[in-house]
């Protein structure tokens, strides 16, 4: 139950932010890249890519690395 608890927490503290959230609204629609979802934002590549590895700690997205791409999804099935 605690270490449940602890997994909610770390979900929740990744979806605080707006940033993190509409990320999250952007990938139901699918995958996508890291340079597709800067896009909306007004950030250097590197700080998505902190809100990115921060999503897929807390288990909400799964990226992966092709040649020079790197694509995200969101991740469907629970940990």
């Amino acid at each position: 139950m605690a270490n449940q608890s602890m997994q909610l927490d770390h979900i929740f503290r990744a979806l605080s932010d707006a940033t993190r959230r509409a990320i999250v609204v952007r990938l139901c629609e699918g995958e996508a890249s890291v340079g597709e979802l800067a896009k909306p934002f007004e950030m250097a590549l590197p700080s998505l890519m902190k809100h990115i590895g921060i999503l897929a700690s807390s288990g909400l997205v799964t990226s992966e690395k092709n040649g020079r791409v790197r694509t995200c999804s969101l991740q469907t099935e629970a940990n």
